[in-house]
């Protein structure tokens, strides 16, 4: 029987490889995005009940910021272990990390209960959901990237970014469910806590499908031919791949800043600026999230064809013009063209989401890959989607407009269509050809990708 071409491995597998990853992200990416839905709707309330309404809002898009921070430490240590001892090992302790910090913060008591040791305790269970959120993204990705053909990488390894569309539309819906089968003080009593203890369950079924799945071929061939002393992964992509560092960072900006500006600070804009009810902005990311999960293989498959950076290049143009339509649309007060508003936007977002986890994966050698790709997309989320929601309420609160935001926006997508044109084409690169070499002073140098 013929072993698989080099950088691809059986076809069978590869399904199951797909849905593990797509399960194991949606379960993380719902536990995430449920504490954002639930910043901007009730943590205000319920950890800082000693301010204005917009204030505690601000606040607890604080408290939801700083778990950005934790992204990048958890991109340095799962893309270490995960260069050094497998994609498939990390994976399970990212979600176990996650679906228990979730759970837990299902269980924390409120500031009426314990004082001011409540935000303290909302903000340490945060920062454990972004260490565990750091190191999921990469290996998850390269899962799958590492399983499938150059031919239709894209489109196989998008499935994975499903995960945050359908992540944020599973979180969305249960807050959704709760907040129309109650009322306003039973939801703040209790509802808000269900759908964090229903994140063990998830994590469950999560742990079962994930433990099936087989370690990468490309990692298990790069282990087998690993030189005896081999530099540590964070040297080896800070010194050979910087650039491509670079490029990833850059164009995370707009697909992050747009992303977190039209799914979670909309629901504050809609219901406090455009007085929409919680129901009415809820069922307007349902929706736009249900459109974007379809979406993204397809654009996955549409990079196949014409390249990343065509994808990737519309998709920020796009949504840094449509930020100007957005929120004129939002003050419409009409719920059809707030779902309009927010589902534009998630179509130009997906452009750039879904040819990302091939791109940015083409962009490392294996050995390096876990590290390289982390750190390109966690560290820019530092910058990016963690201060979003904040300074988009803090503009809003300053100028009382949207303008200021749109600009915002705007700048992001400018900053990533720099970085993308920048960036080399990589569609149909073989990531096994993608090698770490020595140069003649010794040093070593990234192979380039081939155009």
């Amino acid at each position: 029987m013929n072993a698989p071409a080099r950088g691809t491995a059986a076809t069978s597998s590869l399904p199951r490889v797909v849905a593990a990853s797509l399960i194991g992200t949606t379960i993380e990416w719902y536990d995430y995005f449920l504490y954002g839905t639930a910043a901007a709707l009730v943590f205000g309330k319920l950890f800082f009940p000693n301010t204005d309404p917009l204030t505690g809002t601000l606040l607890s898009f604080l408290t939801y910021a700083i778990g950005f921070a934790a992204r990048p430490v958890g991109a340095l240590v799962f893309g270490h272990f995960g260069d050094r001892i497998g994609r498939k090992r990390l994976l399970v302790v990212s979600l176990l990390l996650m679906g228990g910090s979730t759970t837990a913060i299902g269980l924390l008591p409120t500031y009426d209960s314990i004082g001011a040791a409540a935000p303290v305790l909302l903000t340490a269970l945060r920062l454990v959901q972004g260490f565990a959120l750091g190191g999921e993204w990469g290996g998850a990705v390269l899962l799958v990237s590492e399983h499938g053909d150059r031919r239709r990488r894209g489109f196989w390894a998008s499935w994975p970014q499903g995960g945050a569309p359908a992540g944020n539309l599973l979180a969305a819906g249960v807050l959704s469910l709760m907040t129309a089968v109650q009322s306003e003080s039973a939801f703040l009593a209790w509802g808000w806590r269900v759908p964090f203890l229903l994140s063990a369950v998830l994590v469950g079924v999560g742990m079962w499908i994930r433990l099936a799945v087989e370690e990468s071929p490309l990692f298990r061939e790069a282990v087998a031919n690993r030189p005896e002393a081999e530099q540590a992964p964070l040297v080896g992509v800070l010194r050979n791949h910087w650039r491509e560092v670079l490029v990833a960072m850059g164009a995370r900006m707009a697909e992050n800043i747009s992303y977190y500006v039209m799914t979670t600070f909309v629901l504050t804009y809609a219901v406090t600026h455009a007085h929409f009810d919680k129901q009415s902005a809820l069922n307007a990311v349902l929706i736009g999230s249900a459109i974007q999960f379809a979406l993204i293989p397809l654009f996955g498959a549409l990079s196949d064809r014409v390249g990343r950076k065509p994808v990737y290049l519309v998709g920020a143009v796009g949504v840094g013009a449509w930020a100007f339509v957005f929120f004129g649309l939002v003050d419409t007060h009409s719920f059809g063209q707030l779902v309009l508003a927010v589902t534009v936007g998630l179509v130009f977002h997906s452009a750039m989401y879904a040819p990302q986890a091939a791109f940015f994966s083409e962009l490392f050698a294996t050995r390096l890959r876990y590290s390289g790709a982390s750190i390109g997309a966690q560290f820019a989320s530092v910058a990016a989607g963690a201060p979003a929601p904040l300074i988009a309420t803090a503009l809003l609160k300053d100028y009382g407009s949207a303008t200021p935001v749109s600009v915002y926006v705007a700048i992001a997508a400018a900053v990533t269509v720099l970085a993308v044109l920048c960036a080399r084409e990589t569609r149909g690169q073989d990531l096994a050809e993608v090698a770490v070499e020595a140069s003649p002073d010794g040093a070593a140098v990234g192979k380039p990708a081939v155009a």
